[in-house]
């Protein structure tokens, strides 16, 4: 399949070195860490960490979170040994003593994620904030010399990633995007096998139709929770009285999130990226097949595939591929190919069982950025990945709301000659929380 050839300045991330382990390798690797063996301490060579002159081999990596929510706290108990988490931060303070109590940890506190970035011994950091309120401190943190693990979706709007994306590679930092499915062998193997040809050349390609936002305007007034800077949590957007589903179902809301097509929809997006080896680009035209928010959306790219996001039931984490030879459906961790024969030497099903206990879905994930962090390489799903995947479910919601056809220039990221459109590529920033300067 062609794709189109994005411009230099914005190629994805450079192919991996790193060889792939064999399917035994894998499992031996899987049953370490069943096992614990990452409990022995990771060395990095000198000079690999974030601050100069820090530590030295043997030292693991300094970790900061912002953000102690849900989220946050799963991944806080999948970090592997080579990491070493030191503070916390929350504009909500109850929940980072809730962290601190659940996990038997005495990491140093902050309500403000800028007194965090201050902190000279923080290597790196994890980003499982709400959608509106987590690129800002990427930037900045990018900006203090810290690598970055973000949580998907990665923006809230598609301006938001290109300049995510830029801070990334001026500040010259390891960015992973929490798609962790880049990390899973089930899905490496099934996104490569289409990639590579082996359906033949596609003849349809199916996602789930993941539903939108919805509107989160005249709630009732309610008190401010007490320890809850909600000023610094409404952020980029307006201040907004204080009401509990804006706060705690804010993913439901248009002015905080992107609803499902950006929840569920970053993972299974991100598949289809990923098979169609469009890592570095994205669609060319986008248009709703059904009204409304909810309404079902399709896709072309530059080389005729098109996308279609209608299923109702079918693979959250990926999507249903059907070549001339046969069909792949893909999901998180797992492939079902028909007819069964179609796939020769597929990956031993222990490689899937590794990654289906609880707490493990991530572990690899982070396990690949710190290694990124000692070899200075892109990680598996660098920020231009999440960006770009991202980018194809902001597009879906903007023809949705748009309610009509659009055609999309994936080199210079906008809408040839459309300014209704164009309008929607970012969102009205409440004053003292612009997106921050280039430098």
């Amino acid at each position: 399949m062609k794709t189109t050839s994005p411009a230099a300045s914005r190629s994805p991330a450079a192919p991996r070195s790193r060889r792939r382990l064999s399917r035994r390798e894998l499992l031996k690797a899987g049953a370490a860490l069943a096992a614990g063996v990452l409990a022995a301490p990771a060395v990095f060579p000198e000079g690999v960490l974030a601050s100069p002159g820090r530590p030295g081999p043997n030292e693991r990596v300094i970790v900061g979170f912002i953000g102690t929510g849900h989220r946050a706290k799963l991944l806080m108990d999948q970090m592997p040994a080579g990491a070493r988490i030191a503070a916390i931060c929350d504009c909500f303070l109850k929940r980072c003593h809730e962290a601190l109590k659940e996990k038997g940890a005495s990491w140093k506190v902050f309500q403000d994620y800028r007194r965090l970035l201050d902190e000279k011994d923080i290597d790196a950091v994890v980003v499982p904030t709400t959608d509106h309120g987590r690129v800002i401190p990427c930037i900045r943190a990018c900006q203090a010399g810290k690598d970055v693990y973000a949580e998907k979706p990665l923006t809230l709007t598609i301006r938001e990633g290109r300049a995510l994306v830029e801070a990334a590679r001026r500040h010259k930092r390891v960015f992973q995007t929490g798609s962790q499915q880049r990390s899973m062998e089930m899905n490496r193997f099934a996104c490569e096998l289409v990639r590579t040809g082996g359906l033949g050349p596609l003849k349809e390609l199916f996602g789930c139709n993941y539903t939108g936002p919805g509107e989160c305007e005249g709630l009732p007034v309610e008190p401010v929770p007490e320890g809850l800077d909600w000023d610094m949590w409404c952020g980029p957007t307006e201040l907004a009285p204080y009401n509990s589903r804006r706060h705690l179902g804010w993913m439901g809301c248009r002015s905080y999130s992107g609803g499902e097509m950006t929840n569920w929809g970053a993972h299974g997006i991100d598949q289809i990226q990923w098979a169609l080896g469009a890592d570095g680009t994205g669609p060319v035209e986008v248009w709703p097949e059904s009204p409304g928010p909810n309404g079902k959306v399709s896709l072309r790219y530059a080389s005729g595939v098109t996308v279609k996001l209608e299923l109702e039931k079918g693979p959250m984490g990926g999507a249903v591929f059907v070549g001339e030879r046969g069909k792949l459906e893909v999901d998180r961790n797992r492939f079902t190919a028909t007819p069964a024969d179609l796939v020769k030497s597929p990956p031993e099903p222990q490689v899937a069982e590794i990654l289906e206990g609880p707490g493990w879905q991530a572990k690899y994930h982070i396990q690949d950025w710190l290694d990124c962090i000692a070899s200075r390489e892109r990680p598996v799903a660098d920020v231009e990945v999440g960006h770009r995947s991202i980018t194809v479910c902001h597009l879906a919601n903007i023809a949705r709301r748009l309610g009509r056809r659009l055609r999309w220039d994936p080199e210079k990221e906008t809408f040839p000659g459309d300014a209704a459109a164009n309008a929607h590529l970012d969102r009205p920033r409440r004053k003292g929380w612009e997106l921050p300067e280039a430098g």
